[in-house]
Parts: C-alpha cells; sequence; structure tokens
C-alpha cells in the first residue's frame, strides 16, 4: 500500500515516564527508533506528528519528517487527523496507520499486517491482536478482544474491547495491540465522533468506533510489541535493543 501515510503521534506529556519519546535507547531518542521501524516497513510516507520541537528535530536530525501540530488534542487520533490534514490536503492517501510512538522494538512486518486487509472491501479500521498467555487474562493493563472469526483467514471482526477477561469459556483469548490502520473517511468520522459511554467506563477510545457502528477487524498475529511505560520497560527496551543490529523486517 504505496499510497498509505504511518503516522506516529508522540508529546513529552507521558504521565508515568516524563519526556517519554526523547528518552535515550541505544544511543537514540526512542521517538527516532520509532521512526526507523516504520521506515523499515516500507509501507508508505512516515510522518511524526508533535507539539514539541525538541521531538521534531530529533527526528528531522535523524533524516526524518516532522511536523508540529496543536498542543491541545485530547488523543492521538486527533494529531494523527490534523497531521494527515496538513501533509495530504489533496487526499491522495488513502489509508492512515496510527502508530504509537513509545514501541522502539515493533518488528515492522506488523504494520504490513495492519494493513493489509483494508485491500479488501468490509473494515473501516483494522487492529491487531495476539493470543493472550496465562499470566495476562485477568490483568487490566493488558486489554482484551473479543471478536468472532471472519471466514477463511487468521482475523476476528471485533464485537468489543475491554480490561476484563473476557470472554467466558473454554477457548483463547486476544491481547489487543494498539496500533490501528484507517480508511481515510473512518479516521475522519472517528474524530467527529464525541466519547461514548462504555468508551469512558473501560477508558478505551477504539469503543467510540464500535458504539458508532464502525466495522473493526483484527488481523491475529505472533507478537506483542514492548510498549515503554515504565522504567522497567525502558531497561528492557535497551537490552533488547543493544543486542540487535537491525529492525526486522
Amino acid at each position: 500500500m504505496s499510497n498509505a501515510l504511518i503516522v506516529i503521534p508522540a508529546r513529552m506529556q507521558a504521565t508515568r515516564l516524563p519526556g517519554k519519546p526523547m528518552l535515550k535507547i541505544a544511543g537514540e531518542p526512542m521517538i527516532v527508533h520509532v521512526w526507523r521501524r516504520a521506515m523499515a516497513a516500507e509501507s508508505g510516507r512516515v510522518v511524526v506528528a508533535t507539539d514539541a520541537e525538541a521531538i521534531a528535530d530529533a527526528v528531522r536530525e535523524a533524516g526524518g519528517e516532522a511536523i508540529m501540530t496543536r498542543a491541545d488534542h485530547a488523543s492521538g487520533s486527533d494529531r494523527v487527523f490534523e497531521a494527515v490534514s496538513h501533509v495530504d490536503p489533496d487526499e491522495y492517501t488513502q489509508f492512515v496507520v496510527n502508530l504509537q510512538g513509545d514501541l522502539p522494538t515493533l518488528e515492522p512486518h506488523l504494520i504490513r499486517a495492519c494493513l493489509a486487509p483494508l485491500a479488501k472491501k468490509g473494515p473501516d479500521i483494522v487492529t491487531l491482536a495476539c493470543k493472550i498467555v496465562e499470566e495476562e487474562r485477568t490483568n487490566p493493563n493488558v486489554v482484551k478482544v473479543v471478536g468472532t472469526p471472519l471466514p477463511q483467514s487468521d482475523q476476528l471482526r471485533a464485537l468489543y474491547f475491554t480490561r476484563a477477561t473476557a470472554p467466558y469459556g473454554d477457548g483463547p483469548l486476544y491481547h489487543h495491540i494498539g496500533i490501528y490502520a484507517y480508511r481515510r473517511a473512518a479516521l475522519e468520522r472517528f474524530v467527529t465522533l464525541k466519547p461514548s459511554t462504555l468508551e469512558k467506563r473501560e477508558k478505551l477510545e477504539q469503543l467510540r468506533a464500535v458504539e458508532a457502528g464502525m466495522r473493526i477487524d483484527v488481523a491475529i498475529v505472533d507478537t506483542v510489541p514492548l510498549g515503554v511505560d515504565t522504567p522497567a520497560d525502558l531497561e528492557r527496551a535497551q537490552r533488547l535493543l543493544e543486542n540487535e543490529d537491525s529492525p526486522a523486517s
């Protein structure tokens, strides 16, 4: 999908790990590692959308593209849409990936896996999930996706997202991975919607789309990228990247 646009929203005001995008891992800011992973996916133009000059400067010094956006966005999705509107006003781009800026060990093939289902009619949005390991089943920080299997594919159609252990009974549970690929029109609609009842209750933005009747498909993958939210996560990412020569494709 050469006409896809991958946008990485990044801000400095993370509560648990302040200044997170600029924290050094293996000698480079985290946001630069994420940008490199996105470039390695070879799935389209990559833009970092930020409200901090330091982040933009770091990306540009590494050879990347960064755009300044407003500081008052309520969510990363809003920041992504502002960036898309600025860098592609003629609407050449049909597909938009919202890639979190705290995934420095992301395997680039996950971006391709997220975009691939949009090649067919059906989903408005696509995201990823991986089968849950036992210790994650009751962890409220591990978001579960409840979905119905789609025929002749390793995909689900999402019915619900929850922090609870669901669904009940025998069978696999799925760990939701917060990477999203949108049809451009779906992203434009999504950012006009008001926060929904279940979204506010579960504190999960994607439920806004579900409650509005938008179709979210879920591609099942075999790995969960490390999200850096704590000093311990940062140390783990440091160890992983110090032992790695280049991003896996």
